[in-house]
């Protein structure tokens, strides 16, 4: 089968995001893949998020609005959306980052070439309102189990999964990193993760402390080693370890 045939369903949840989803949205419409389907969930958002997804549901049928009754948060818009994708692949975007445009072709070529079902690719940090400061994160070629409790490496915004290779899959029900908590998941089960070193999408941090946003990722990634991945006390204090390690040399001594 050719790779243009290939359907890629693209998850996207949405909440008062009105600042950047047309940036997000514009940066699917410009792939050089062309089929694709987008599915946006709105989050209950109560700004004007909802009427731009419309707008540009009306000019592309490809670009799918779904609006939940109440705000959920980000896995079960995130699960909502997979539940309704009909394509073999499934890709990942929130609502204030971008992909280059090259994204979609140079990762699924990479996927098919290979016969990989679970991949993600290097992406680059906007640090600032005007893109001005940036900085690339580089990942590296092969991800196990192991070594994804030790580093949260594998950027959301980049991940790519073929569904006839890693099968059926949804995120658990928990506010905050639920991502990573999925790609764990998946790795348990034996599969492996693997790294594209392109940069090929763009990561928008916005808003609050960076300090104080890391300090509640520490704490929380410690709940979600206890409770959620129910790692024994013994494996969770060196798994966390490590984790702290990483993630200090991750956001305060990369180049």
């Amino acid at each position: 089968m050719l790779i243009e045939n290939m359907l890629v369903s693209i998850i996207t949840p949405a909440y008062n995001c009105e600042k950047y989803i047309s940036m997000t949205i514009e940066s699917v419409l410009e792939q050089t893949y062309t089929n694709w389907e987008m599915i946006i969930v709105n989050d209950r958002s109560t700004d004007s998020t909802e009427n731009i997804i419309l707008d540009y549901v009306k000019k592309d049928n490809r670009i799918k609005l779904i609006n939940l009754e109440e705000n959920s948060g980000a896995a079960v818009a995130r699960n909502t959306a997979l539940s309704n994708a009909k394509g073999r692949f499934i890709a990942f975007l929130d609502s204030d980052d971008m992909w280059k445009k090259e994204k979609l072709k140079i990762q699924l070529d990479y996927m098919m070439k290979n016969n990989f079902g679970f991949t993600f690719t290097s992406y680059e940090y906007l640090l600032d309102e005007n893109n001005s400061n940036t900085k690339v994160f580089y990942v590296p070629n092969t991800l196990d189990y192991s070594q994804a409790l030790k580093n949260t490496v594998i950027g959301c915004l980049t991940v790519v999964i073929d569904k006839n290779i890693i099968g059926e899959f949804r995120m658990p029900l928990v506010r905050r990193g639920q991502d990573n908590l999925t790609w764990l998941m998946i790795l348990k089960t034996g599969h492996l993760a693997y790294g594209l070193n392109k940069n090929l999408a763009d990561y928008r941090l916005v808003n609050g402390s960076l300090s104080n946003s890391k300090f509640k990722a520490l704490k929380r990634q410690w709940n979600n080693y206890r409770n959620v991945v129910k790692l024994p006390i013994h494996h969770c204090l060196y798994y966390y370890l490590c984790y702290v390690i990483n993630n200090v040399k991750k956001y305060y001594f990369s180049k």
